[in-house]
């Protein structure tokens, strides 16, 4: 009986860890055609808007990865020619009673994967509507989050930026470029969420935090200069209207 449920363990099929994927995004984010197993093992990267969504974006490639540990973590190494640093990117999680670490130590370069800004029309509304184009960049120079307690304390800074960024809502080819920052520091380091705008004629800003299982977002849009005719409609969508600007409220 030892050695079945040994084997069990390190022969895990990686539907298994698609399964858990599935069910801890909402069905959102899928590893589609999974092959190999929980420790090693590949898959197609799809998005999705989630349950009986029509919706649906995958990924050029296969996502590779391997579960091994270190220390007292488990560590997760993957890779992905299309998007992923080829280094490859490494995730550690240290499970613990009544509470969890997630850890990403530097990476080579400083940054973690670039993706076109595309795949998120899988997610449905508003994605689908806007039909984004550019690309979607993550960079870090290391951070740890611990949920304990329902609640969720980051030390470090996690980067997301969007590059050139366009909608097919706009006469205009490139609406700028913008950088989502989540940080946090010290015993009570509550992520929090900050949007700036890098560039561009859609003038993006907010902040946010992340406590208790909740997610809140404030912030607003408005056009540059001259291009509120040109980003009228996108304004709309955004947010609510009021004025020339449209207000942003999450939460």
């Amino acid at each position: 009986m030892l050695g079945s449920v040994i084997g069990i363990i390190a022969f895990a099929p990686a539907a298994w860890l698609a399964s858990a994927v599935a069910s801890a995004t909402g069905e959102r984010l899928l590893l589609t055609e999974a092959r190999g197993t929980v420790w090693s093992g590949s898959a197609v990267l799809v998005l999705t808007g989630g349950p009986g969504s029509r919706d649906a974006s995958a990924l050029p490639g296969r996502l590779e990865w391997t579960v091994g540990t270190k220390g007292l973590a488990f560590e997760l190494r993957a890779k992905h020619d299309c998007c992923l640093n080829n280094n490859p990117v490494a995730i550690q999680y240290r499970p613990g009673l009544g509470s969890s670490v997630i850890k990403m130590e530097p990476p080579m370069g400083g940054w973690i994967g670039q993706w076109p800004s595309a795949w998120l029309a899988g997610m449905g509304t508003p994605f689908n509507t806007l039909q984004l184009g550019g690309s979607i960049r993550m960079t870090t120079p290391g951070f740890t989050v611990e949920q304990a307690q329902g609640r969720a304390i980051m030390n470090g800074r996690l980067d997301i930026e969007f590059v050139n960024a366009s909608s097919r809502m706009s006469t205009l080819d490139s609406l700028g470029s913008y950088r989502v920052t989540l940080a946090g520091e010290g015993a009570n380091g509550t992520p929090t969420m900050n949007l700036t705008t890098l560039e561009g004629a859609l003038q993006l800003t907010g902040n946010g935090t992340w406590g208790a299982g909740k997610f809140r977002f404030r912030g607003e849009a408005r056009a540059a200069g001259a291009d509120d005719a040109a980003l009228s409609n996108l304004l709309n969508i955004i947010g609510k209207r009021e004025g020339a600007r449209s207000v942003i409220s999450i939460g």
